[in-house]
């Protein structure tokens, strides 16, 4: 996978915690130490799952070798689908209703809980990663790495503005999802030879 390919797939993995980081950051009103232990929260767990889901890929990836690149265009297409789908249709919270946010264990907790709610797609694509024989290390630091720095930015950007933008960041990101997904098909269908 070209850099390019890697640094859009690593911004649209992080979309959606971006926007759940919005919303979160509304909610809570983040300091910016809070806000860079999110970000370093959900960068961890973002950068791991595609690891897991990688694992699985490669554990199957001798049964599925004729249409793994069908499998990773319907992995990415659902994912980027799932996405938009959930920013057109979830409803925010008023934004000027801050909930207080939770301390000790139990913020620690809902954040955690949070961050690995975003990161299941990165584990679908883990999986097309493996099927289609990219490296998953370097891909799996670039995902984490833009998720630190999108989630940090969101929870301070929450804190700020509210929820409104992090509509219109699922969205493209899911679209980018779909994009990346369609070239893989296309690429393996020879479209480009």
């Amino acid at each position: 996978m070209s850099p390019f390919g890697i640094a859009a797939l690593s911004l649209s993995m992080s979309a959606d915690a971006f926007a759940a980081s919005i919303a979160r950051g509304a909610a809570t009103r983040p300091t910016l130490s809070g806000a860079l232990k999110g970000g370093l929260v959900f960068g961890v767990i973002e950068a791991l799952t595609p690891l897991l889901g990688w694992m699985v890929g490669i554990a199957t990836a001798s049964f599925v070798g004729a249409v793994d690149h069908w499998i990773a265009f319907t992995l990415l297409g659902f994912v980027g689908g799932r996405m938009i789908w959930e920013a057109l249709t979830r409803e925010d919270a008023d934004e000027d209703e801050a909930v207080p946010a939770a301390s000790g264990w139990r913020g620690a907790l809902a954040l955690v809980a949070v961050a690995i709610g975003t990161s299941i797609d990165a584990a679908a694509v883990g999986v097309s990663l493996a099927l289609v024989g990219q490296n998953i290390v370097m891909i799996a630091a670039a995902i984490g790495f833009a998720t630190f720095a999108m989630t940090t930015i969101g929870l301070s950007i929450g804190r700020m503005v509210g929820s409104k933008l992090g509509r219109v960041v699922e969205m493209a990101g899911g679209a980018t999802l779909i994009a990346i997904g369609s070239w893989i098909l296309a690429d393996h269908l020879g479209a480009f030879a």
